[in-house]
């Protein structure tokens, strides 16, 4: 089986934009929130936090259900891991996920200041100052065989997409605007060079992107 590099459930705005700006330990997103780019995924049967009976279903919740298909590990920018900033002080912060986290994989945090790996219920992080190439070498052994996840953020994306190291994409675009933050794009055509696209328009006003190489 082909073991792929995979961006999956990710969100962006009509305008390209995969968070706004001010990040803060209170406002993950900046000045965006995150109902913004995920509302969609947390309306549906198969959301992993829903609490209550019901959802809905079609393409939303096959999607929602295909997030962790054949998933072996993820890697993520520090920004996504949390928005702690330059050397760490102490180890205390362990992301924002609380004691459950969703990924269920080694998971890989890219970073300049390393700190020693940690596990929480069954999530190992790994902290990496290394190159895409590099990261994804770790990742790939890690995986075991099953695909390896890029979870973001943005500037994590790009880096990868830059290097040329993703096979498929899944953008989920919203019907909002942010102005300002971090954009992935200012039109999905800017990957048609190496990429085939495929839009479908949910009920739920989301864009759904699927991206597989030429």
């Amino acid at each position: 089986m082909t073991q792929l590099v995979r961006v999956q459930c990710f969100g962006v705005s009509r305008d390209g934009y995969g968070a706004g700006e001010g990040q803060s330990l209170d406002r993950p997103f900046g000045h965006a929130a995150p109902e913004d780019f995920m509302s969609w995924a947390g309306a549906t049967a198969s959301w992993p936090n829903r609490t209550d009976p019901g959802g809905s279903r079609g393409l939303d919740d096959y999607i929602t259900r295909d997030y962790d298909r054949n998933i072996g590990a993820e890697i993520m920018g520090r920004n996504k891991f949390g928005p702690v900033r330059g050397p760490w002080e102490n180890y205390d912060w362990q992301g924002w996920w609380g004691d459950e986290p969703p990924f269920h994989t080694p998971v890989f945090v890219l970073t300049h200041h390393e700190r020693p790996s940690f596990t929480l219920s069954d999530t190992t992080f790994h902290f990496l100052d290394a190159s895409p190439q590099e990261a994804l070498a770790r990742a790939k052994q890690a995986a075991d065989g099953k695909d390896v996840r890029i979870g973001g953020g943005v500037a994590t994306i790009r880096e990868f997409l830059d290097a040329d190291l993703i096979d498929t994409l899944h953008i989920a675009v919203a019907p909002v605007e942010l102005g300002r933050g971090e954009q992935l794009w200012k039109s999905p055509d800017e990957l048609l060079d190496r990429f085939r696209l495929e839009q479908i328009p949910s009920p739920s006003g989301v864009v759904h992107h699927f991206f597989w190489r030429r």
